[in-house]
């Protein structure tokens, strides 16, 4: 079915939903490598139009990536809740756009909706929403889940402390361990990404982070950001696994290139819920995602990055994560080459995702060869604590001296927490409290160096 709009004179005709959605995405380079951006602007207004007058019945009808082609089509379209969709089921995009920033739009009314929404619904209604739309509904949305804390609160904020070190050096992860929970960190996970993805690697980080955690008593999960096969070799060795990670896609395509199945992710989950180590909750799985992983793997079927990214959304759905965070900026410039598109893309993933019933992180960061800088990430990180992120990272400095690229650190956390009455999780905050944290003790000699294995 082709979709047509008249803009200044001319008529654009798009052929498929595919293109439609593609040519109405706010500019950025991703999509422009991929020569499926709108040029010129004038295009982009009218498919935007088109979009905007499009019912969102149609997105059941026609598939972006084919249905008998891909299995997160199958998982996308198996899974809708007809009668979930029903209170929308009349409306046009733009319609859609109207409602969700209207009173009516209420928390409840958010969530009771997400089984009826496809990806492509929600990515189709944030390319006609501006910034302060997204951050709006996104603020509007709850998503609890839990594990040792409960994460998602309304008035919190949490931190992943990411304690990486070049060498894998149990000192190096330890002493930035230290640093970050001195600072209030890591109550969404203390998770650190191995230098070296091997069982042996694996299973040593696992320990130390284990024995940290249960010497005092923290009530946080920790996590070793290694490939789900590791960690599935982990577990089989007797490991302590809280959380399994992995990095996803939204095409079958992509999730191939990062060596992992729905089958593979379904097996992990069962494997990490068997050991029963939650507390509070069962919610085990970690996913991370970012705009521009199917094109750097030339698995996209030409389908625009944002789209694409919110679909990897309904595959971390599928398995009821604690954690899942879009890494906006790491890819870099190729994808997203700015401050101002990383902005935007950090925003549309926000709102994407939670919107779709995510707990919904962003790791607010850019690789040194992008055209952004600290001031970019400040700007984002604040615009995300309005619009309710549930965490965000928290690295020594701001400067990931094993991944090498920019990221938000403990202080940058603490001033958003500080200017926008945010708390940690309660749980989480009520250890600080007991431990002396965020007092005037500069020091608590319950948390010292040498106690830690330091010094």
């Amino acid at each position: 079915m082709a979709f047509a709009h008249t803009v200044g004179g001319t008529r654009y005709v798009f052929p498929d939903l595919r293109t439609l959605l593609a040519r109405a995405s706010p500019f950025r380079s991703g999509d422009a490598l991929a020569g499926i951006a709108a040029l010129p602007e004038a295009e982009r207004v009218a498919a935007q139009r088109a979009l905007a007058d499009l019912p969102l019945r149609h997105f059941l009808a026609e598939a972006v990536v084919a249905y008998e082609d891909d299995d997160v089509t199958r998982l996308i379209l198996d899974g809708h809740d007809a009668t979930a969709f029903a209170p929308v089921a009349s409306m046009t995009v733009g319609q859609f756009r109207d409602w969700l920033l209207s009173d009516a739009a209420t928390a409840q009314a958010l969530a009771a909706l997400r089984p009826g929404l496809t990806p492509e619904m929600v990515a189709a209604v944030s390319k006609i929403m501006r910034i302060a739309d997204l951050i709006a509904v996104a603020a509007k949305c709850r998503v609890v889940t839990r594990f040792r804390n409960t994460l998602g609160l309304p008035g919190t904020l949490s931190v992943r402390l990411q304690p990486n070190d070049p060498a894998d050096d149990p000192r190096g992860v330890a002493a930035s361990t230290l640093d970050g929970l001195l600072l209030g960190a890591g109550d969404a996970v203390i998770g650190v990404n191995p230098a070296t993805d091997n069982v042996e690697t694996t299973i040593r980080l696992l320990e130390l982070l284990d024995t940290i955690r249960g010497r005092y008593a923290i009530p946080t999960q920790t996590c070793v950001l290694a490939h789900v096969t590791t960690t599935l070799a982990a577990i089989a060795r007797g490991a302590p696994v809280d959380l399994v990670f992995q990095s996803i896609g939204g095409t079958e395509a992509v999730n191939r290139s990062f060596g992992v199945s729905l089958a593979l992710l379904a097996e992990a989950r069962e494997a990490a819920l068997a050991l029963k180590r939650g507390t509070l909750g069962d919610n085990v799985m970690y996913f991370e995602t970012g705009q521009g992983s199917a094109l750097s793997a030339d698995a996209h079927h030409g389908v625009d990055q944002q789209t694409l990214e919110a679909r990897a959304y309904a595959v971390a759905r599928a398995f009821q994560p604690l954690l899942v965070n879009s890494v906006v900026g790491f890819i870099g410039p190729e994808y997203l080459y700015d401050g101002k598109q990383i902005m935007r893309a950090g925003l549309e993933d926000h709102f994407c995702g939670k919107l779709l019933g995510l707990p919904m992180g962003v790791d607010v960061c850019y690789t040194n060869h992008a055209e952004a800088d600290q001031d970019d990430m400040d700007a984002l990180l604040t615009l995300l604590g309005v619009a309710g992120v549930t965490y965000v990272m928290g690295v020594p400095g701001a400067d990931d001296v094993m991944l090498n690229y920019q990221s938000t650190s403990f202080h940058d956390a603490l001033a958003v927490r500080a200017a926008l009455g945010k708390s940690p999780a309660p749980e989480f905050a009520g250890w600080l409290e007991r431990m002396g944290i965020g007092t005037e003790a500069t020091f608590p000699p319950a948390l010292s160096p040498a106690l830690i294995g330091l010094g």
